[in-house]
């Protein structure tokens, strides 16, 4: 056998050429490598097989130096590269290597070099070779991850360098004719593929007391978490839980809390978060974490040191979301409450003692994230005792106040103004929970002083820095923003308490006075911050004067101007998206609140039109708006005076209010599915009212305290509402009303005995489902309330018939009119002509011309009345000697007056009248006139 092997070997390296075995199928073969050939680059023939034989052999004297120098070998063949061909056969060599590591510890370094050359370059003959070789790739590199259960450091680090190399790829040290290495990314593609992330995780609990090992598999990890199938992969083998439960272990370097901390948020970021926080949710990483974090906070002094502390503060934070993460049981909120705290208000705390936080970009970032854990933690209701103990109300108070000249700030200006902010937002998550600790500090004078400078023209250049100073550039809208949103919330726990002392401190008058000093000074640029800004406004005085008929007459005429100035809004700004639907809304739940129910409210807003702008953008026809402006005008009907401004409403092409209405219902109908034909009539005189979603749901044995689907639909809709507000207009007098309309308000008219019926048959149903028979009057009662209501069914349904029957006739006389009045024009046209043709005639032949004036003469004499009155005069119509038959006007001669009498044209009025021989009258104080002669005609001068 070694004659035949020595004898192959030297045929080889004679020849250069690859021998091919006897048998069919072609065994596989590697390059050995001479000193001459190492300088071509080219590899030479090695049976793989054999040596996989070879090392399968035992028991055989002199065994292990052969195997070792074939080991040898197969090594030096590789320096350049692995072929992706000879991968499997290498690998398999490796793993018989490392199984005789135990009992042959020689077999560590032929391990080791091969391991070795793992992280040199894959090759490939042809380019199918990456798909060709995918499997027994993958599988080849997940078993580096199986040998790090060999018990040896030297060869653990290796395999380590050898997977952090498959990140950093550097290209072959000699090109070899034939070969092309594998693309950069196919070694990290084929180990997510032969999941060697899951083994990597699992050999951390092997490294317990190892701390080189255990830096080199976080490295590892560190480089494996940057995909999101390596993040899963680890994920599901409890990476989270394993790294985080050593964050703690002896590290003199920090590269253990380092790569530990990287881990931790590459699986946050690129697997499962919600599996990742459960996984981390448990006291023991909780208590690692509060350890890790207290150390850092406390001793933690180096730009790196800070930079940690946050990281590991937000990976805190996130777990904090979890409400069964046992915070508050491992001690992290008490700590995280302290640290939040200690610079505002004292203590003797040993964690805290002599700390102080500098103004470097670190640490104010760290003041940020402990305000922002406190809104976290507040979510869970067992904090607030130690919120309590903490005094986070008082500390967060610190910074609700206006800027104080020559004061010493731990804090830059810009700082300082981005903590306002944030406090002031978190006071608004947690003073809701601590009522008391809030009027104890006297919150709601805080946050009114607060906005009076707000509002004041104090000079403030104000930086408008982060996420919370939004629109603040320059400004205060930013700190007004965020005090409303306090203000809001407080007013929104409708705590007596706290709405009495907002009151008492005149916070009605002050809201109404900032809302026109807004209004009053109009800012295009931060439109939507002051859109916000005055929805807050309404919606803090609707929750202080709802129900409250004392603090609705303080809202009085102002509040309701400022109302009435928001109704006013052009229509076209609601669909811009800065926020006016959201003010409209506002404006509306403000009518409803502090104005409904104040009668002397209530006159102004009618005497200022404001069912008018209701009604306008009732007419807008927006559903969103619909339900609460139905709900107003109901309301408003109860006042007396309510009506004639409805009915003296018109919109677009002279609609009405009631035609409006009638439309809505319509439109509500169609959307409900209720069953209607072509022209509004009802086509189920049993179920006048039932929609389709009604139809869809069976009727259910429902008990006597759940309403059932027929009386939730009053409130699901907004039928019941129109009805309402039709009927307390009278539904007989109501104008602008077509045939459909009236169609339509036949069913309106009956709508509470259609749905009383319905109920009723509810009902009837409900009993049949049970199988309960009732008793003989019962029965027959509730088939009469049936039949009465099936009635009055089918009365609308002739009814609507006979509307529109009347309306089918009207249409026909219409109609007729129509064309009456078309062939009387026809006709007019027809006289016109021939009158015309006549005219012409007459001026065309002098024989006719001669007969139609004789006609037109004897026309004359037979219409002259022949008796005479005595003493009548006879005044001649008649033009003598005109040869015309064109009708001329009525001629009268009058004789001119005397010129004596009047004196001439040109004669002094008061001359002639002293003249004139006239008695009573206006001029009997000339009665004796002595006439005389005409005077002479003179111009006088």
């Amino acid at each position: 056998m070694g004659t035949e092997e020595a004898a192959a070997t030297a045929e080889a390296r004679e020849s250069g050429i690859r021998n091919k075995s006897s048998s069919s199928s072609q065994i596989p073969v590697v390059g050995v490598v001479t000193e001459d050939d190492e300088a071509q680059g080219v590899f030479k023939p090695m049976d793989l097989n054999r040596v996989i034989r070879l090392l399968e052999e035992t028991d055989k004297d002199g065994l292990e130096e052969k195997q070792l120098k074939f080991v040898k070998k197969l090594v030096q063949c590789f320096q350049n590269g692995l072929p992706l061909r000879d991968l499997a056969q290498i690998f398999k060599i490796l793993n018989l290597c490392a199984g005789k590591i135990k009992n042959q510890p020689r077999f560590v370094e032929s391990a080791y070099d091969i391991i070795k050359l793992c992280g040199l370059p894959f090759l490939k003959k042809k380019v199918s070779d990456e798909i060709t070789y995918a499997e027994d790739t993958a599988n080849s590199i997940a078993l580096l991850g199986d040998l790090m259960k060999i018990p040896s450091s030297e060869l653990r680090i290796q395999i380590c360098k050898c997977i952090v190399d498959f990140y950093h790829a550097e290209p072959p040290k000699k090109h070899i004719p034939g070969y092309q290495q594998a693309s950069s990314s196919y070694k990290i593609q084929m180990a997510e593929v032969g999941g060697l992330a899951k083994t990597m995780v699992q050999s951390i609990t092997l490294l317990e007391n190892q701390l080189v090992e255990k830096l080199w598999v976080l490295k590892v990890l560190q480089h494996l978490s940057t995909s999101e199938v390596n993040c899963t992969i680890m994920m599901k083998a409890q990476a989270a839980s394993r790294i985080c439960t050593h964050l703690n272990d002896p590290d003199p370097s920090g590269q253990l809390l380092f790569r530990s901390s990287e881990i931790l948020w590459n699986l946050l970021e690129k697997s499962s978060k919600e599996e990742v926080i459960q996984q981390l949710s448990n006291l023991e990483c909780l208590l690692a974490l509060k350890e890790v974090f207290t150390n850092l906070f406390m001793r933690g002094f180096s730009h790196y040191d800070r930079q940690l502390r946050n990281d590991i503060l937000v990976i805190t934070t996130i777990i904090a979301q979890n409400p069964e993460a046992p915070m508050i049981e491992c001690g992290f909120t008490k700590d995280l409450i302290l640290f939040a705290t200690f610079n505002e208000v004292k203590s003797q705390n040993l964690l805290v003692k002599g700390l102080k936080l500098s103004n470097s970009y670190e640490d104010f970032e760290l003041k940020k994230l402990l305000f922002n854990v406190i809104v976290i933690l507040c979510k869970d209701l067992p904090t607030v005792q130690l919120l309590i103990d903490g005094k986070v109300i008082l500390a967060l108070f610190t910074y609700v106040k206006k800027p104080e000249k020559q004061k010493i700030m731990d804090w830059s200006a810009a700082q300082h103004e981005e903590l306002q902010l944030h406090a002031i937002a978190t006071l608004s998550s947690v003073a809701p929970l601590l009522i008391e600790e809030y009027m104890s500090c006297q919150g709601n004078a805080r946050v009114l002083a607060f906005l009076e400078w707000c509002e004041s023209e104090d000079l403030f250049f104000s930086h408008g820095n982060s996420f919370h100073g939004t629109g603040g550039r320059g400004n205060k809208f930013a700190q007004m923003r965020y005090s409303l949103r306090l203000l809001r919330a407080m007013v929104y726990l409708e705590d007596e308490t706290v709405n009495t002392d907002l009151c008492e401190k005149g916070t009605i008058q002050q809201m109404i006075g900032i809302f026109k000093n807004i209004i009053s000074k109009p800012n295009e640029k931060e439109e939507a911050i002051v859109l916000e800004i005055q929805s807050d406004i309404l919606l803090i005085l609707s929750g202080l004067c709802e129900n409250h008929i004392q603090r609705k007459e303080i809202f009085g005429t102002e509040g309701v101007d400022i109302v009435l100035h928001v109704m006013k809004t052009d229509p076209r700004k609601l669909q811009s998206g800065l926020g006016y639907n959201v003010l409209l809304f506002s404006t509306l739940d403000s009518i409803w609140c502090c104005i409904l129910g104040c009668y002397p409210s209530e006159d102004y807003f009618l005497e200022k039109e404001g069912i008018f702008l209701l009604l306008d953008v009732l007419a807008l026809n927006q559903k969103k708006f619909c339900n609460l402006i139905l709900g107003i005008m109901v309301e408003f009907c109860d006042n007396p005076k309510t009506a004639a401004h409805v009915n003296a409403w018109q919109g677009k092409k002279d609609q009405t209010a009631a035609s409006l209405l009638i439309k809505l219902w319509r439109k509500e109908e169609k959307e409900l599915g209720v069953k209607r034909d072509k022209k509004g009539k009802i086509i189920d005189t049993k179920k006048p009212l039932l929609t389709s979603f009604q139809e869809e749901q069976k009727i259910i044995p429902l008990p006597a305290n759940c309403p059932s689907i027929a009386v939730m639909d009053v409130s699901e809709n907004i039928r019941a509402k129109i009805y309402a507000i039709l009927g307390k207009l009278d539904f007989e007098n109501l104008p602008g009303l077509s045939a459909e309309d009236f169609v339509t308000l036949c069913i309106i008219h009956r709508y509470l005995d259609f749905k009383i019926g319905e109920i009723w048959n509810e009902i009837y149903e409900e009993i049949k489902l049970e199988k309960l028979r009732p008793v003989t009057t019962d029965k027959k009662a509730l088939e009469a309330i049936t039949t009465a209501s099936e009635n009055v069914g089918k009365m609308v349904a002739f009814l609507q018939s006979e509307i529109i029957e009347s309306q089918a006739r009207q249409d026909v006389q219409n109609e007729q009119k129509v064309y009456a009045k078309i062939q009387a024009t026809h006709k007019q046209r027809e006289l016109a002509n021939k009158s015309w043709e006549n005219f012409l005639a007459r001026t065309s032949n002098a024989k006719t011309l001669k007969k139609a004036k004789r006609l037109q003469e004897k026309a004359i004499e037979a219409s002259r009345y022949h008796k005479r009155p005595q003493n009548a005069v006879f005044h001649q119509t008649d033009i003598k000697g005109l040869n015309t038959t064109v009708p001329t006007g009525g001629v009268v001669t009058v004789e001119s007056t005397p010129a004596r009498l009047v004196g001439g044209p040109l004669a002094d009025t008061d001359i002639a009248l002293k003249k004139l021989p006239i008695r009573g009258g206006a001029l009997q104080r000339v009665k004796a006139v002595e006439i005389v002669d005409a005077p002479k005609k003179s111009i006088p001068t």
